[in-house]
């Protein structure tokens, strides 16, 4: 038999599904998704869809049938974050839910925005809602990890990312040699279409002349920064935080990754391995003592590692 844990992870598992179809689109809004249930039915259902729109509470409110409106006085509302308290581009969820007569309402995780950060969970409680927060809050919170860092630490979500030889190098013999494969590129190539920016030193950007863009995946195009003698990674990193960019990738050359490395400014690395020896060229960067891999896979004959960052995965770990 089903215990309310048991019921409420299986419904929250539903709002991680639906969240997950606006990382597109939701930015720079987390993403959230919102299920209302009745007897054990889903009545309604719904997902951030596009910032400035409606947000995961009232899609949801709107897909329920008119012959189920009647359940809402005993339905349960599960959403994967803290309801909205304050009035931005929309009104405040949290009010919504409670016009709504919702005796139940099941949070996954508290949002971080300084605007919101338990106000929304308060103004329900407040108006004699039952509150339950923290069902697989671990799994909300990892979703939105790039809005929530950006929230926590003020900076965007860094990625660095490179491809070295089977020896360790980044290039032979300092000259620039392909070591990714086709499926490898469009691994790359969806990140840079997830991602808000991307970056590279100026010798990388001079000597390699990248283009940085999304030829091998369908999706927007980050925009490209060059790490010159005019700027600086604090400087960028505020500008980024500033424009709510959540999300960078940096890409090299090895000094600009070994920058970011040696100040722990890093979130995600990601190293892919292929199997050419060269004997001779720029070495790559050393994997921090920080990191912990948790993903491990061959594309064709190329190892691909995913690391995070132990800080990171303390901060998702509260």
């Amino acid at each position: 038999m089903m215990t309310t844990l048991d019921i409420d992870e299986k419904y929250m598992k539903r709002c991680l599904q639906l969240a997950a179809c606006g990382q597109q689109n939701a930015k720079p809004n987390p993403m959230v998704g919102a299920v209302l249930v009745a007897d054990d039915r889903i009545i309604g259902e719904g997902y951030h869809v596009r910032c400035g729109e409606g947000h995961a509470e009232v899609n949801c409110f709107a897909s329920v049938k008119p012959e189920d409106e009647g359940l809402l006085g005993r339905a349960t509302l599960y959403v994967s974050l803290e309801p909205c308290s304050h009035y931005g581009r929309t009104p405040p969820c949290a009010d919504l839910i409670v016009a709504k007569g919702v005796k139940r309402v099941v949070v996954g995780c508290i949002d971080p925005f300084a605007r919101v950060s338990g106000r929304g969970i308060q103004r329900l409680r407040d108006a004699g809602i039952e509150v339950r927060v923290g069902v697989l809050e671990r799994e909300c919170r990892w979703l939105n990890r790039r809005f929530i860092t950006m929230h926590t630490h003020h900076r965007p979500y860094i990625i660095l990312k490179w491809a070295q030889t089977a020896d360790g190098f980044l290039d032979d013999h300092y000259q620039p040699t392909m070591i990714s494969n086709a499926m490898t590129q469009m691994v790359s190539h969806r990140l840079r279409a997830e991602s808000d920016a991307i970056l590279v030193g100026w010798v990388t950007a001079e000597r390699d002349k990248p283009q940085l863009n999304v030829r091998h995946w369908v999706g927007p195009a980050p925009e490209r920064i060059v790490l010159s003698h005019n700027t600086t990674i604090d400087a960028i990193l505020e500008r980024l935080y500033t424009e709510q960019r959540q999300s960078l990738i940096v890409e090299g050359g090895a000094s600009t990754l070994k920058s970011f490395i040696d100040r722990d400014l890093w979130d995600e690395l990601r190293v892919e391995t292929g199997t050419a020896v060269v004997g001779e060229g720029t070495k790559a960067p050393q994997v921090p003592a920080t990191a912990r891999l948790d993903i491990n896979r061959m594309y064709g004959n190329n190892d691909y590692r995913i690391y995070h960052n132990h800080s990171l995965l303390k901060l998702h770990d509260q």
